[in-house]
């Protein structure tokens, strides 16, 4: 087991990607802290992390509240003593046109998915430090942070900023012994992209801009995290992995078979 007795602050553990993240770190001996704005959803994957053998709490946060976060830092520290690694997985996106977005619009994708971000990074890395101990901060990006869609302005611009605030906060922490890195998936098959690709024209339409030819598991971006999250990724500081099939490097759309 890679984190074994670790203890890892995983946010948005409600649904698509962070269910997984939980379940897949509990596997691998971190007891988890699972945090995300649905009490019910969230209570059930930790339940269902305990019925496996492993060890789960759920607080419910919006990270993009520091009162919230602080909740979630004080909880973790009373259950199990200590916090050796935040996974930073909450986010949200709004598609629009770019002259329909309004302030409240870009003001909630930025609250949750960068400052949320930073809120929970900050937070768990003082009790690090406090304690005198090493740690690992993981973020979640997304291609969309060099790439871009025209309707998805807000989301294209925090996760852009998620990037660099892991090149920062690379910098800032590493001589407390904490590495921050980041992971940025490309299309995955979550429970919103089963819906979308249910639709042959969108599902060929992606399959052309995916060299790999498949849409990713959550699996494989957790395994990803893992590492980041590990003494395997000991000596990577403030860098960004582009987990995304190839999507990110094909300049033109490739040929499905016919």
């Amino acid at each position: 087991m890679k984190l074994k007795d670790k203890v890892a602050i995983i946010t948005g553990t409600t649904k698509g990607i962070g269910v997984v993240l939980a379940k897949e770190f509990a596997k691998q001996g971190a007891k988890v802290v699972g945090t995300g704005r649905s009490l019910d959803l969230g209570e059930q994957v930790a339940q269902a992390i305990r019925d496996a053998g492993g060890d789960s709490i759920f607080v419910r946060c919006d990270v993009s509240n520091k009162a919230d976060v602080d909740n979630v830092i004080a909880k973790a520290v009373a259950t199990y003593g200590t916090i050796d690694i935040v996974v930073n997985n909450a986010g949200v996106n709004h598609a629009a046109d770019f002259f329909d977005i309004t302030e409240d619009d870009w003001d909630w994708v930025m609250a949750v998915d960068l400052k949320g971000t930073f809120l929970m990074s900050q937070a768990g890395a003082r009790v690090m430090v406090e304690q005198g101990k090493p740690g690992y901060i993981v973020n979640i990006s997304s291609i969309m942070a060099k790439m871009a869609l025209a309707n998805q302005v807000p989301y294209c611009a925090a996760k852009g900023g998620v990037n660099q605030l892991t090149t920062a906060m690379g910098l800032a922490l590493i001589d407390k012994g904490i590495r921050v890195n980041c992971v940025a998936p490309g299309p995955v098959l979550t429970e919103l992209m089963q819906r979308v690709v249910h639709n042959k024209e969108k599902h060929d339409e992606l399959m052309r801009r995916l060299p790999i030819g498949y849409i990713a598991s959550s699996e494989e971006i957790a395994s990803v995290c893992i590492f980041l999250a590990s003494e395997d990724a000991s000596y990577m500081v403030g860098q960004t992995v582009y987990v995304d099939g190839g999507r990110g490097i094909q300049a033109f759309p490739r040929a499905l078979d016919q």
